[in-house]
């Protein structure tokens, strides 16, 4: 027997066999599943949902300890300075930028490891790196000579946080019904998307109380590697394998001829792009706008309220999902959008007032409209893709494996692209405060993309003669 086969429990129980007229789900060594088929409501009502949500589970463990060390430098280099680094501000906006670019451009391979390795074999594998981002860092952290290169090497390093999205999304897609596609990866990315809020809350707590041990800001990054070996040894023990989850290689090469991948991507870049560019550099945005208010001291522990910003947008994610499930991803898109040129714009007119909390209220606005938006959009992606598969007999999208596949490898491609926007929002913040020392006409530019993107919206799926329809 193997050591997989003795580790699992489905492999040494057997299966619950399911009606006559529902294939029968066979579980092999390693943990794979054979003749997975979420659109049949019987294998789903006869232990399919548990199984998926066993995933979901551990998918989400995994993927927000990825969106933590994807974002421990946004918050690491505002200590910097204070930790004897001479970096100039420049250089402090790469290192926030960098994870964002390596990650976004890791999500396009990250998509088909899923299909090569399995669901649950990548998951573990994709863990196991983010030991490297979070001890190089807390090496790099521990000496003030550490050269820029460096740091900016490691720094990129952290990209592998970005990365696990991609697989982890494309893994759970196959997991899930249309139906309930939704929610569920909305879910999944919301719990991700925790790890850049909770990077954020708990760096500095950890920094100040390990200054009384002498721990410093190496702390920032070992305190997470007994959890990604925890989060590693779950997925190990607990995922699974479908070995329907193939890739397609010709349905994704298709997909980028496909004028709707490059609309999704656009608007993708739009929604998560923002979350996920002003999380990263929200930390330092409040810290040359109103340092004074940059950290709190309270009771020896040290608070800073940057976290709120990506806590509101991952909390609105999976509810943006959700409202696209009932009334359409497109609708709340177009609404997201608007709420977000707004805010934007207020934001300049505002800054003069020099008004913390009013800045804070509506940044997280701003954070709660991408986060929502985030969700609609990703859920619009399978639903374009299903509309091109098979319909049910009352009517309602549902996806034919054939279908899911080339679903999940755009989930994936799409993501990657978007997620370019987390280096785009910090470069163009420090192009705009390096030309005219005001982060003005950054802002300015971002209302004048996120009108675009509404346009582009509600021409392609929202007009009556839109060849989709509403999506």
């Amino acid at each position: 027997m193997s050591i997989d086969e003795a580790a699992s429990p489905a492999a040494a129980a057997p299966p619950t066999t399911p009606p006559a007229n529902s294939p029968v789900l066979v579980h092999r060594p390693g943990r794979w599943i054979d003749n997975w088929d979420a659109e049949d409501t019987e294998q789903w009502d006869n232990g399919g949902r548990s199984i998926a949500k066993r995933n979901l589970q551990w998918s989400i463990a995994c993927e927000f300890l990825g969106f933590v060390v994807w974002q421990l430098w946004s918050i690491s280099v505002v200590y910097l300075p204070a930790a004897g680094f001479t970096f100039s501000t420049s250089q402090l906006f790469w290192l926030i930028s960098m994870p964002s670019l390596v990650g976004a451009t890791l999500r396009i391979p990250y998509t088909f490891m899923v299909p090569r390795f399995g669901g649950r074999n990548w998951t573990v594998v994709s863990a196991l790196l983010l030991l490297i981002p979070s001890i190089g860092l807390a090496l790099c952290v521990s000496n003030p000579g550490t050269p820029f290169g460096v740091m900016l090497a490691v720094a990129a390093l952290a990209g592998f946080g970005g990365g696990n999205f991609a697989s982890s999304m494309a893994n759970i897609t196959f997991f899930y019904p249309a139906r309930e596609k939704g929610w569920a990866l909305g879910l999944n990315a919301a719990g991700g998307n925790l790890g850049a809020a909770v990077a954020q809350l708990v760096v500095p707590i950890a920094v100040g109380l390990g200054a009384a041990f002498s721990l410093g800001l190496p702390i920032a990054g070992w305190i997470w590697v007994p959890l990604i070996l925890v989060a590693a040894f779950g997925a190990w023990k607990y995922m699974d394998n479908l070995s329907n989850a193939k890739s397609d290689i010709a349905g994704s090469l298709a997909a980028l001829r496909e004028p709707h991948f490059w609309i999704m991507a656009l608007l993708y870049i739009g929604t998560f792009g923002s979350f996920i560019g002003f999380a990263g550099v929200f930390p330092k945005l409040i810290a040359d706008t109103f340092p004074e208010f940059k950290s709190f001291d309270m009771m020896g522990i040290v608070l800073t309220l940057a976290f709120l910003g990506p806590l509101v947008g991952s909390l609105a994610r999976p509810f943006g999902g959700r409202l696209a499930d009932r009334f359409g991803g497109a609708i709340i898109t177009v609404c997201a959008f608007a709420v977000m040129a707004m805010i934007a714009l207020m934001v300049v007119w505002t800054l003069p007032l020099a008004n913390f909390w009013l800045f804070l209220g509506l940044f997280l606005v701003l954070f709660a409209a991408a986060g929502a938006g985030n969700g609609a959009t990703y859920r619009m992606i399978p639903i374009i893709f299903a509309r091109r598969g098979a319909v049910g007999q009352s009517g309602e999208v549902k996806e034919s494996v054939g279908t899911a596949r080339k679903s999940a490898a755009a989930l994936g491609l799409v993501s990657a692209v978007g997620a370019y926007g987390g280096f785009l929002i910090p470069q163009v913040l420090n192009a705009s405060n390096t030309a005219t020392g005001s982060y003005d006409g950054a802002f300015h530019g971002f209302v004048a993309g996120y009108v675009v993107m509404l346009a582009v919206t509600w021409f392609c799926y929202l007009r009556r003669s839109s060849t989709l329809g509403r999506v």
